[in-house]
């Protein structure tokens, strides 16, 4: 596991030979630690149903830099998002500063609802559980259509969560404590052994190990390269459970095909989360960056998602591209 068992054995002997806890000490810590981490991971889901009624706004860019930071291309562009059909669907508003024709919008408004309710009706990953923040009874006018039906999770917290990480007990380890925007906060560290796909369960590894497909076989042996160099850094508030930012690092990319054409390096994605609301956590934002290394020099592009002016619906008219209700 990369060195996580021996790291942990050095780590607590030391602290053993310095006098700092017993050696039953350090096992106990590590389990502590590990019912800490299942409890948040249990509860990622339930945040983003404890408002049955609310909207937000999207900025999505991506750029692309090359040799000495020339900009070579990019493009921002504006959502919002509101509840429709007890779904929340996601409005296009501007792309690179201009508004969106209304026909256009509409048609994409269409389509993402069609493929929301789609989607909900198949079972999967995403599908949550009704918990009891969800399954309260909400008092609301009966022409009211922004009651929130849907039972997967919206695109917007998908995205948060792009690492789909299960939880494992014995792979975190507490760096120590920070203050995260006002907030005393635990660093801790993961290092996955099952967080990409074909890694994810006992199944998936025999599929794996049946699988006669050349390009199936690569792919699940990056996967569990990746595993090897991934580290995953959380903060987590324990006071409520959750947390609250985290980063995702791969450390070394050599064993990936081409290589020797083109270097993967300085890859990084981050999420962090906010309380829009009193005890509610959602996404605030996500930025990925990734730098490639070529004989032509080096090539940076960064991928940045912020979710922002979360506000409670008032109403369930529809959206103008300005963003306000009506």
């Amino acid at each position: 596991m990369r060195g996580i068992i021996g790291r942990g054995l050095v780590l607590a002997a030391a602290m053993i030979c310095l006098g700092f806890v017993t050696p039953a000490a350090a096992p106990r810590a590590q389990s502590d630690l590990d019912a800490l981490m299942s409890q948040v991971l249990q509860r990622r889901d339930e945040n983003w149903k404890k408002l049955q009624q609310y909207v937000l706004d999207e900025r999505e860019q991506v750029t692309l830099d090359g040799p000495g930071g020339g900009r070579l291309w990019g493009e921002r562009r504006e959502y919002t998002w509101y509840i429709r059909d007890g779904f929340f669907v996601r409005s296009p508003l501007r792309v690179n500063g201009a508004g969106v024709p209304e026909a256009e919008r509409l048609e994409y408004e269409q389509d993402f609802l069609k493929r929301a309710k789609q989607r909900d009706k198949t079972p999967g990953r995403g599908q949550s559980t009704p918990s009891a923040a969800a399954t309260t009874p909400v008092e609301a006018p009966a022409a009211m259509e922004a009651v929130l039906a849907q039972t997967r999770r919206p695109q917007f917290i998908d995205s948060a969560y792009f690492l789909r990480f299960k939880f494992e007990p014995g792979h975190y380890g507490l760096v120590g404590h920070e203050t995260f925007e006002k907030r005393d906060v635990l660093r801790v560290e993961y290092y996955p052994e099952r967080l990409f796909t074909h890694e994810q369960d006992a199944q998936s590894r025999r599929r794996a190990e049946r699988r006669t497909d050349r390009k199936e076989d690569v792919e699940a042996a990056t996967e569990r390269a990746l595993n090897k160099v991934a580290l995953v850094t959380l903060w987590v508030d324990p006071s409520v459970r959750q947390i609250v930012k985290y980063t995702f690092d791969n450390v070394d990319f050599d064993f990936l095909p081409g290589a020797w054409l083109v270097r993967a390096d300085d890859a990084q994605a981050t999420m962090r989360m906010s309380e829009p609301f009193p005890g509610v956590w959602l996404p605030a934002d996500v930025q990925i960056r990734f730098r490639m290394l070529t004989a032509a020099g080096p090539f940076d592009i960064a991928y940045q998602l912020a979710y922002r002016d979360y506000r409670e619906a008032t109403s369930t008219g529809r959206l103008k591209s300005s963003g306000a209700t009506r």
